[in-house]
């Protein structure tokens, strides 16, 4: 049996859109367990999604455990052997008081990567495929949510170009959500349960072109 660590923020974790804001998609519905379905009985799919979660920074007002870096190094001890390791963020990192721009959020990616080669958590302390998903650009109306994430629009559809220069420098797997799925208009930032179908059949086709080793 395989296994893929999906780590990642709100999307990652399933939020529903805003008409439920405190719910959670079933675990048939979010994208890694769409992925889950499509991989087969030979993959085990570990989800790992945090609400606000950023690539490496504190939140000020949220904790310092949104911070997708200092929880990443014992995730991945704790699961491993993994193959495979998705890291979709950068959505959180938008908001208006960490005030980064797309360039600087790339590179928090980047650190997390270096971290994972790091780490060596695949098997026998081997670098497992790394994958990295830019999240889909943020919309204009965010219900409410706009001032949080001033300015994060422009950055939003910057994230995949960015995250595209990482992967070529990296060596990594690359993804673009935004080129497949949008952000849900009931509240700009969130995907709905369609949206996660969609990200998870385009992850599902990248890791099938994979060469993978027999076991």
């Amino acid at each position: 049996m395989r296994s893929v660590l999906c780590y990642g923020d709100s999307n990652t974790f399933g939020q529903t859109t805003a008409d439920d804001p405190d719910g959670r998609y079933g675990p048939t519905e979010r994208w890694p367990g769409v992925l889950r379905q499509l991989l087969g009985p030979d993959w085990l799919v570990i989800e790992e999604g945090l609400s606000g979660r950023t690539t490496v920074s504190d939140d000020p007002i949220e904790g310092a455990e949104k911070n997708g870096r200092t929880y990443l190094s014992p995730c991945l001890t704790s699961h491993k052997p993994l193959d495979l390791v998705i890291i979709m963020l950068g959505t959180n990192d938008l908001k208006v008081r960490f005030n980064k721009p797309a360039s600087e959020i790339a590179l928090g990616m980047g650190a997390l990567v270096q971290d994972v080669k790091r780490l060596r958590p695949g098997p026998d302390q081997s670098i497992p495929e790394i994958m990295i998903v830019a999240p889909p650009p943020i919309l204009v109306d965010l219900k409410g949510w706009e001032s949080v994430f001033d300015g994060g629009r422009i950055k939003s559809l910057q994230l995949a170009e960015e995250y595209a220069k990482i992967a070529e420098v990296m060596d990594l797997h690359f993804v673009d959500a935004g080129s497949v799925v949008n952000s849900s208009e009931v509240d700009g930032f969130h995907l709905d349960t369609m949206a996660h179908a969609k990200l998870a059949r385009t992850i599902a086709d990248v890791i099938e072109t994979m060469e993978w080793q027999e076991k």
